[in-house]
């Protein structure tokens, strides 16, 4: 019988006597059980790659040894690349991990020609061709939202040109800086295996 229809019953045995009443009670009075919800966390653990896109901020100071001419400035463009790292769930609230990224950027700038001892005219560029990190994160998880930190190193690959306007020969250069990253995000997890996430990364930089 339904739980409705074994409710009637009950109830239409009050009326005959005392006894059959106690007797249908103890026959039927049992409830259901009562539903149990148990709440299941996200998952974070594993190993996991991704693709990232965003934009990028420099600034910095490009000098000409020779003449001591220097050109300093900001500038910006896009990055985009990828991701490898792994997660460790300590706790339904604490995961642990590490992570390393690679991007390549369309970060680039010509400064204003300055004028040298002997009149020429300098002109210096610079381009950002890479930027590479590698670092632990460490998060608080709120189910499918995790909130977390980073820190490491990165290493950016920059190259420079300094043209002499007036006589047009021009020298270049590359080099990759290092330097310290600090870093922080918020990630959710749209299903088991697929999860997005908004990082902001900031690197300072040896000469």
């Amino acid at each position: 019988m339904s739980a409705w229809l074994s409710t009637t019953r009950v109830i239409a045995l009050l009326t005959s006597s005392s006894a059959a009443f106690a007797s249908d009670v103890l026959v039927s009075s049992a409830p259901p059980p009562a539903p149990t919800f148990t709440y299941i966390w996200y998952n974070w653990n594993g190993v996991y790659i991704g693709g990232n896109v965003g934009g990028a901020w420099a600034s910095g100071t490009l000098t000409d040894n020779l003449s001591g001419a220097s050109f300093t400035g900001d500038t910006s463009g896009f990055v985009g690349g990828g991701q490898i790292g792994y997660n460790w769930q300590v706790a339904p609230q604490i995961v642990l991990g590490a992570e390393g990224m690679f991007d390549g950027t369309s970060i680039s700038k010509s400064s204003n020609a300055v004028n040298i001892f002997n009149g020429d005219l300098l002109q210096g560029s610079a381009r950002t061709n890479s930027v590479s990190t590698i670092a632990a994160r460490f998060g608080y998880a709120a189910d499918r939202w995790l909130y977390y930190g980073k820190a490491g190193g990165g290493w950016v690959r920059n190259s420079a040109t300094v043209t002499d306007l007036t006589t047009s020969p021009s020298v270049s250069s590359s080099a990759t800086n290092n330097g310290w990253m600090l870093g922080a995000g918020i990630e959710y997890g749209i299903t088991p295996n697929w999860t997005v996430k908004l990082e902001y990364d900031y690197l300072g930089l040896r000469n």
